[in-house]
């Protein structure tokens, strides 16, 4: 007998019959003598109907009201699916955030969870009855209601398995697991049996859409198993388990995925002056804004000038440049150039630690299909290009053929 914390996003609920599909689903595991807690977030497209009945009556909404509107959605998936298991037969009870008592900061719409009373779900698992926990959501010192941010579900099932000591955290969601990169670019993209924790979180930050960043690190962090699903298949197998143990086979990959992000946008500062500071002169008030920055280079100085380039989400371009035209005039700069026509391809893997030549490759490969690299990043694990966005499927499809992803090492 294990426990088991299994979390379900919004398409897996997005309907009655499919809230009853997730029923059948539980009730077998709990037929099998496992403890089972549920989360689940709201039902698919209920969030952004609830921002935007927000939006309507307020264009910035007040930040604890906000989060008291948008939590109520995972509220009504949390009863509808108790009444799911309890028709056939499965004991249930449902509990929101604030019910279970997950305390989080006061950061409303972006809420960090910082204790879990797990002693009343200790009772109930103890009892024989199916937990269903609203995702998404928990409550401050003050008892007001919080959000943990969008795909925030994820971060709530992680947490809950860490605070119950599960022995497996269960992500189920339209996929059946962690492919080697996009199927629908690359047909011939292979699902993953086991990725570690530095990798997927290395996929999750550069695009990889599968879980949400905060849910791996928060896994990485308390060393939860998890293990990526799909809510529609029946016969999948074992989906992906990622875990802090690495492939100790003969043969580690060298890469393990690609992923790749379209959302980048490129400012160039350009005749900065040389000088000791100018980089915090220009990042410092992009970070007051509370912008992410992601890729940065600075190039060599002359003439007592250099051009200072770095990558901000496409959304943020605007409101980034806005704040970079108070820092021309401060640092004297000449010029401010952007290009919103770019995007990002990066190839992952633990591999990388053990085979020199990995980035060579990677250039050589992309240099023969004609395509300009603007940008790199790198790590012990990843390589990153910025590249035309016109170039990204080609690239992403020659990357995966020339390091062999389509075949199972």
């Amino acid at each position: 007998m294990a426990l088991i914390v299994q979390k379900y996003g919004g398409t897996s609920v997005g309907s009655p019959d499919r809230i009853k599909n997730v029923a059948k689903r539980v009730a077998k595991f709990h037929a099998q003598g496992h403890q089972v807690v549920v989360v689940v977030s709201a039902m698919s497209g209920e969030t952004n109907r609830l921002l935007a009945l927000a939006k309507d009556l307020a264009s910035s909404p007040d930040p604890r009201e906000l989060d008291m509107v948008v939590s109520t959605g995972e509220q009504v998936t949390i009863g509808l699916l108790a009444m799911a298991l309890q028709a056939i037969g499965v004991p249930a009870k449902s509990y929101t955030g604030g019910q279970v008592k997950i305390l989080t900061d006061d950061a409303y719409t972006k809420a960090r969870i910082l204790n879990i009373d797990d002693a009343a779900l200790r009772r109930d698992l103890s009892d024989g009855k199916v937990v269903i926990v609203a995702g998404f959501q928990g409550v401050d010192a003050d008892g007001n209601i919080t959000t943990l941010g969008r795909g925030g579900s994820d971060t709530t099932g992680v947490a809950l398995a860490a605070a119950l000591c599960a022995d497996e955290c269960q992500i189920y969601t339209d996929v059946d697991g962690v492919y080697t990169t996009d199927p629908r670019i690359v047909p011939e993209a292979r699902k993953l049996d086991v990725i570690t924790f530095e990798e997927m979180l290395e996929m999750a930050s550069l695009g990889s859409k599968v879980l949400q960043i905060r849910s791996v690190e928060f896994a990485g962090k308390y060393k939860v198993k998890l293990r990526v699903l799909s809510s529609f298949e029946e016969n999948q197998g074992e989906g992906t388990l990622i875990t802090v143990e690495e492939n100790k086979s003969m043969e580690q990959p060298i890469i393990s995925g690609i992923a790749f992000n379209r959302d980048e946008a490129k400012i160039t500062v350009q005749g900065a002056p040389d000088q000791p500071g100018i980089a915090y002169q220009i990042l410092g008030p992009v970070a007051e804004a509370n912008i992410d920055v992601d890729m940065i280079i600075q190039n060599s100085g002359h003439d007592g000038l250099t051009d200072f380039s770095f990558t901000v989400a496409r959304a943020d371009l605007d409101k980034t440049v806005g704040v970079l035209d108070r820092v021309k005039a401060v640092v004297n700069a000449q010029a401010i150039e952007t290009d919103k026509s770019l995007c990002k391809v990066s190839i992952i893997g633990v591999g990388m630690r053990s085979h020199p030549g990995v980035a060579a490759k990677m250039f050589r490969a992309l240099s023969e299909e004609g395509i300009n690299i603007n940008m790199i990043s790198t790590s012990e694990i990843k390589i990153s290009v910025v590249i035309e966005e016109k170039y990204l499927e080609l690239a992403v499809r020659v990357l995966h053929e020339v390091f062999e992803l389509d075949s199972a090492n």
